[in-house]
């Protein structure tokens, strides 16, 4: 039995209301009676409620509303994949010049791949109302095997529309891989200021012998094969594989010099410091021919083409891709590969 139910309770349900002038009151009816403090109660309990309705309705608006943000923010994502804004063309109706972007490393993982930048050329060359093609460098450098597929490319391209020539131009710096790259134009052009050269190649690394014997860390290493563990940076460093490895260098380094002396010609100067890995200014780089002169793409567009419309057929990432680079999940990849491998690269 309950509370309602008690006849115990002076306090709560119903009870006989007796009549006026002492009269007992009328057989089968009862009156509601409600002390004071009952009254309070009631109203507490009815103000508890409204609350606790009002905050269910809000809770439901506020639910309603991040659902219907994320769908929208699901829909605009989905959309930007399946159109990716950066992979249009600028319209063009008419005669232009063709730009293709060369920005940041020069590596198969990033957006300055061979296949990125080949694509985009064989597209501006392929398409007829472009007149010429100009390569837009920034870029310190980095694979040499990327960097010698564009190299080709370009050669090979050039060969097949003998008509529609390939310009260079360098805005903050065309150093080592992306001055491979800008070699094989027709003509480089480059701001007075543009570093220029780098030609040379470098491959570092670590040697954790040291820290390992003072934490008191062994290393156990198991190979099949005599020099599997070649230049390993948990081992003391070997003579020997130190001077193989300087051979690798040397023989990449003697391809980057002649296919720098291949797209250039007898316009280099006469000196060796060409290919000692310095870098230079545009005025320098210019004096010592590595360069044809000074002037931005839009010079070139504009002055040596003769068409100032410049429609970028560049690769672009996607805006997923954008997303999760902004998000630095790479950053830890990119750590460890710089700590642990002996990387090639042209600089």
């Amino acid at each position: 039995m309950t509370d309602w139910d008690s006849d115990n309770n002076p306090d709560w349900g119903d009870k006989p209301v007796e009549q006026e002038g002492g009269g007992k009151p009328k057989a089968g009816r009862k009156t509601p009676n409600l002390p004071p403090e009952s009254g309070r109660d009631w109203k507490l309990i009815e103000k508890l409620v409204m609350s606790l309705q009002s905050e269910q309705r809000r809770s439901r608006r506020w639910g309603i509303f991040f659902k219907f943000l994320t769908f929208g923010y699901l829909f605009l994502l989905l959309f930007m994949l399946k159109f990716p804004l950066g992979d249009t063309l600028d319209s063009a109706t008419g005669k232009h010049t063709a730009l293709v972007e060369i920005n940041g490393p020069i590596a198969a993982d990033e957006l300055a791949s061979a296949d990125n930048i080949v694509g985009a050329l064989r597209t501006a060359f392929e398409e007829k109302n472009a007149v010429a093609v100009v390569l837009r460098i920034n870029s310190p450098g980095g694979s040499p095997v990327q960097s010698g597929y564009v190299y080709d490319e370009i050669k090979r391209l050039r060969e097949e529309y003998p008509e529609k020539k390939v310009y260079a131009v360098i805005s903050d710096v065309g150093a080592s891989g992306a001055y491979y790259i800008a070699s094989a134009a027709d003509e480089i052009y480059a701001n007075r200021a543009s570093l220029v050269g780098s030609i040379g190649v470098v491959a570092g690394g670590f040697g954790f012998t040291g820290v390992m014997e003072k934490l008191g860390v062994e290393r156990r290493l198991y190979t099949a094969g005599d020099n599997k563990a070649f230049l390993d940076p948990f081992s003391p460093e070997q003579k020997e594989e130190v001077v193989f490895w300087q051979g690798v260098l040397e023989n990449t380094h003697k391809q980057f010099i002649e296919a720098v002396k291949a797209g250039r010609g007898d316009r280099l100067a006469d000196d060796e410091r060409l290919f000692s890995g310095l870098i230079w200014s545009g005025e320098q780089a210019q004096e010592l021919g590595l360069i044809d002169g000074l002037g931005s793409s839009s010079f070139v567009a504009r002055q040596i083409v003769g068409q100032e419309d410049l429609v970028d057929y560049s690769r672009r990432k996607s805006p997923l891709q954008d997303i999760v680079d902004q998000l630095g999940v790479a950053f830890g990849e990119g750590f460890a590969g710089q700590m642990l491998e002996s990387r090639l690269e042209l600089r």
